[in-house]
């Protein structure tokens, strides 16, 4: 097939004494997400939607939380080794458009940061990579910030 959609979601606890990784950059915020691996809540998304998309399992199946070597691993590295997986059959990603659902906090101005990180990583222009925000507002686990919600969509063509 020359064209390949792929969709992902991640979910993380929101703990003290923990960094609050998201999209490959530290958001300064009074709790983290809590993970085997730093918990990047919209790289994990992102990584299942690309796996997705080539019927290659998902992220639990490629990096384990159960794997030692992976603790607290940097989840670019993830992300990079994920599109080693889906370069090797011979794809490349079109876009990417992802929706993160948190309270708090507002992440609007680390955007285009996360933007750069993805799209570096992925080999795409900046305007091929989405991030979102939305709240709950306030219901649910988010909205009481006691985790957060990624999921990504991904278009992927045939080389």
């Amino acid at each position: 097939m020359a064209f390949r959609i792929g969709s992902g979601i991640d979910f993380h606890r929101l703990v003290e004494g923990r960094d609050l990784w998201i999209g490959g950059v530290k958001v300064p915020h009074h709790k983290g997400a809590l993970g085997h691996s730093d918990a990047d809540v919209l790289l994990h998304a992102i990584c299942d939607a690309l796996l997705g998309a080539l019927s290659l399992g998902d992220i639990g199946v490629h990096f384990p939380d159960t794997d030692p070597a992976l603790k607290n691993i940097d989840s670019k590295i993830l992300l990079q080794k994920t599109m080693d997986l889906i370069r090797a059959e011979g794809y490349h990603v079109v876009n990417i458009d992802s929706t993160l659902c948190l309270q708090e906090p507002k992440i609007k101005s680390y955007v285009p940061s996360m933007q750069d990180v993805i799209s570096g990583i992925a080999g795409v222009p900046l305007n091929a990579v989405s991030v979102k925000a939305t709240t709950t507002e306030r219901m649910g686990f988010a909205g009481r910030e006691e985790g957060l919600v990624a999921y990504a969509t991904v278009l992927l063509q045939k080389d």
